[in-house]
């Protein structure tokens, strides 16, 4: 991001002062501010959120000069998230400045909480070169990050960015999607609370993509839904402003491939490797094109040697590897390697070496050690160079407005498969909803309506299975005898895609009414503790 010059004075302690009573009441406008660490001037990063989001929503930087609110000309634009973020070039030492952000609803001015910062002086460098910020604290000595999802905020509590800073960290990856609906929600949230705290901070981030498998046959239903995943990613990398020069590329996150689960949770079916090799081919080289950022792939050692189809195209890309129980602290210790022999996939080099990027070395860090509440934190050390950690973040990518994601977009819903026929089965409903370009959906999910005429004293109850993307299964469980009528509902509470909605009819006969099984006694059984995180580094 091309840093504007600002004329600001910042504290190391941010003081909070009564702000002016809002005229938008409905609405709340939030700001922090931060001294971001940096080689060779003095940053300061001012950020906050709109709530309700009005994306595209000017926010005003102002500032107390002699007690009196003037505008500054920083101004910036509310992202899709719902996020603000302006970057400025401070020059004063050792003043007691106070800032607020202004936008306006409705007519109306809405301020945020006054901050009050004072700057810290910096160590003087003989060059502008940043890689001199990017410590090698990391055990190994090398340089150490972390990555955080929804997990690492127990009751909404916040990340404090600037203790993990602090204790050495110089990077974060964040989950920002997934391929499930009620995931993927958690996902954004999280992942808009933690973007700007943590560059502000002065960490590198990154983000990743949790991905499922489509439960598909051929190549091109598999290409579709990795190309549907992959537009996914896109349009929430556009939705935070794309890349700036503090951000690492995004990451696909492939560690699972089972496509179809029965209803205790237990996998009835797995994707071939060949599929899984296709799906991640697809997802990646889309992402690559559409960013202009080459991705990064996340997996396991056994993952990659017995899921994967081993190919030159797919180590092009660079590999992110969680191998968990071997002590980085020793400088010629690496993942990916054998006891004995090797594990053989795209990444193996010639002496049975992992040709990784980053490595995820533990699930077990002490959490609060690095500012983040809980007590687990996935701790990564990279491979490499400060300079060479320089050359992941080349290439900035700012969204055009084809770029973002539709807001309200139209769908289209088929019922591709109907079957109901006794009271001890289940009703099954296919659907597959699509835009306008006959392309599936990216986000959203469905649900079956009854009319309210034919609505069942006793509500069935609804699974839903997701297919591949634009694509479920229903199954309608304790539907008793009789004829029923309603519909089948696509919603996305994204607002990316609009309503749409499919009339149902459907006759159940009575079948055999099941004997009811005596109930044994429960007898208390002891599970034995165990300790996930023993044998690993708790660093």
């Amino acid at each position: 991001m091309k840093i504007k010059v600002f004329f600001l004075t910042v504290a190391l302690v941010i003081g909070v002062a009564g702000a002016p009573q809002s005229l938008a009441a409905t609405s709340l406008l939030s700001m922090q501010v931060k001294q971001t660490p940096s080689a060779s001037e003095t940053l300061l990063t001012m950020y906050g959120t709109l709530k309700p989001n009005r994306s595209g929503a000017t926010v005003k930087i102002q500032v107390d000069t002699n007690g009196k609110w003037s505008t500054t000309r920083f101004s910036t634009k509310v992202t899709r998230v719902g996020t603000w973020r302006v970057t400025a070039l401070a020059t004063a030492l050792n003043a007691q400045v106070r800032y607020r952000a202004v936008t306006e609803i409705a007519g109306k001015s809405l301020f945020s909480p006054i901050r009050a910062i004072s700057i810290k002086q910096q160590p003087e460098f003989s060059n502008a070169d940043p890689a001199q910020f990017i410590d090698l604290k990391g055990p190994g000595g090398r340089i150490h990050g972390t990555d955080v999802s929804r997990w690492q905020h127990p009751n909404d509590k916040p990340i404090d960015f600037v203790k993990k800073y602090e204790a050495g960290m110089r990077f974060v990856f964040i989950k920002a999607s997934d391929t499930r609906e009620r995931a993927d929600r958690l996902a954004v949230k999280y992942a808009a609370m933690d973007h700007h705290a943590a560059q502000a901070a002065g960490l590198y981030t990154g983000f990743y993509h949790y991905a499922v498998l489509p439960d598909v046959s051929t190549n091109e239903e598999i290409k579709q839904d990795a190309l549907a995943q992959a537009q996914k990613v896109a349009w929430r990398l556009a939705s935070m402003g794309g890349y700036s020069d503090r951000d690492l590329p995004y990451a696909l996150d492939l560690e699972n491939k089972c496509v179809r689960y029965s209803s205790t949770g237990a996998c009835q079916k797995h994707a071939t490797r060949s599929a899984v090799t296709l799906w991640a081919l697809t997802f990646l080289a889309s992402l690559k094109e559409k960013t202009g950022r080459t991705p990064i792939l996340y997996s396991y050692p056994a993952f990659l040697e017995s899921s994967m189809v081993r190919s030159p195209e797919l180590a092009q890309y660079p590999l992110w590897l969680a191998q968990y129980g071997i002590d980085p602290a020793n400088p010629i210790n690496q993942p990916g390697v054998k006891p004995g022999g090797c594990f053989v996939h795209s990444w193996t080099g010639a002496n049975c070496d992992s040709q990784w990027t980053v490595w995820q070395y533990s699930s077990c860090g002490i959490a609060p050690k690095y500012g983040v509440p809980g007590n687990r934190l996935d701790l990564n050390v990279f491979r490499g160079s400060p300079s060479s950690f320089l050359e992941l973040v080349k290439g900035v990518w700012k969204p055009n407005l084809v770029d973002l994601m539709p807001q309200q977009e139209a769908t289209t819903m088929s019922i591709l498969n109907q079957s109901s026929t006794t009271t001890n089965k289940p009703v099954s409903l296919r659907v597959s909803v699509t835009r306008p370009t006959g392309l599936p959906v990216v986000t959203g999910s469905v649900k079956f309506v009854f009319n309210r005429s034919t609505t069942p004293e006793v509500r069935p109850t609804q699974r839903i299975v997701r297919e591949t993307s634009g694509g479920w299964t229903l199954e309608l469980r304790g539907v008793p005898a009789g004829s029923f009528k309603g519909k089948i509902v696509f919603e996305d509470v994204s607002g990316t895609h609009a309503t749409s909605n499919a009339e149902v009819s459907f006759d159940v006969v009575q079948g055999p009414t099941p004997t009811p099984k005596p109930t044994p006694s429960p007898t208390a059984t002891k599970k034995p503790a165990t300790d996930s995180c023993r044998g690993q580094i708790k660093n």
